[in-house]
C-alpha cells in the first residue's frame, strides 16, 4: 500500500491492481492526484493512519519522507516494511526511484518499461530548432514555479527557457502580477486560465500591451514525477509546437 499521492501512482504504475491494498485518499481528490480519478477511485482509500495501515497488515509500505516519526515507529514495532520515498528534484532522480520501488515489489521488468516510456517521451519532446521561448509555470493562483525543480528541467529538456529565473525563482514561489510586469515571459503555463486570479493577470498584461501565449498544464501533471513525466512532457512538447512555428 501507499499513504501519499506520489507513492500511489507509483504502485499503481508498477505493481497489478490484485497486489493493491490500498493507496491515500489524496489521490481520490481532483486538486491533489496525478492518477485519473475513475482509475484511482477503484482501490481502498486510507489516511495513512498506523491504525488503518496495520489493520490491513500489507507487506510494504510506500511511505514519504515527511510521514511522521511516531507513524513510522508504529508501523516498525509491528514488522512492517517500510519504504521512504522523497520527492525527486530530477528526471536522473525520478528513474532512480523507480528502480527502487520496482526492485521493492519484485516488479523490475515493469519498473524498465516505465523507464523506457518516460526516456521515451523526454528524447521526443527534444526540440527541432534552437528557439527557446521563455516559459513561467503557474502552479496555482499566483504560486509560480523556478529554479533547479524537476519541472524546470522538464521545460528546458522541451526546449524552453525558465523565466523563473528573471524572478530569481528557486522553488515554488508567489509571484505577483506587478513584478510579472517586469520580466514578461512569452509563454505562461497554468492549471486553470479561466480562474478569477488567471484572468486578472492576463487583463494587465493584455492593458501593458504584452502579447503573452497562455496554456493549459494540468494540476495532475505538477504534483509528482515518476510516471508523470512522460505525460508532462508530451504535453510540454505540443504546446511549444505551437509557440515555435
Amino acid at each position: 500500500m501507499s499513504t501519499n499521492p506520489c507513492a500511489d501512482q507509483l504502485l499503481i504504475a508498477l505493481a497489478p491492481p490484485r497486489r493493491i491494498a490500498a493507496i491515500s485518499h489524496y489521490s481520490q481528490e481532483a486538486d491533489e492526484s496525478s492518477i485519473p480519478l475513475d482509475v484511482a477511485r477503484r482501490y481502498r482509500g486510507i489516511a495513512g493512519t498506523a491504525e488503518e495501515v496495520i489493520a490491513l497488515k500489507p507487506d510494504l509500505v510506500l511511505a514519504s519522507s515527511f510521514t511522521p516519526n511516531d507513524t513510522l515507529a508504529a508501523y516498525r514495532r509491528l514488522g512492517l516494511k517500510v519504504l521512504l520515498l522523497d520527492s525527486p528534484t530530477t528526471i536522473a532522480a525520478s528513474r532512480e526511484q523507480i528502480r527502487t520501488v520496482a526492485a521493492a515489489l519484485g516488479e523490475r521488468v515493469a519498473g524498465d518499461a516505465l523507464i523506457a516510456r518516460i526516456d521515451g517521451a523526454v528524447a521526443a519532446a527534444a526540440p527541432k530548432g534552437a528557439a527557446r521561448p521563455s516559459a513561467l509555470l503557474f502552479i496555482s493562483g499566483n504560486l509560480a514555479s523556478g529554479g533547479p525543480t524537476l519541472l524546470g528541467e522538464m521545460l528546458g529538456r522541451a526546449g524552453f527557457g525558465d523565466s523563473g529565473r528573471a524572478f530569481g525563482l528557486t522553488q515554488s514561489t508567489p509571484l505577483s502580477v506587478e513584478r510579472l510586469l517586469a520580466h514578461p515571459p512569452q509563454v505562461i503555463l497554468d492549471p486553470d486560465p479561466g480562474s478569477r486570479t488567471a484572468s486578472l493577470r492576463r487583463e494587465i498584461l493584455g492593458k501593458a500591451g504584452y502579447r503573452v501565449v497562455e496554456a493549459r498544464f494540468p494540476r495532475a501533471l505538477i504534483n509528482c514525477g515518476g510516471p508523470t513525466i512522460a505525460d508532462a512532457m508530451t504535453r510540454l512538447a505540443a504546446i511549444r509546437a505551437k509557440v515555435v512555428r
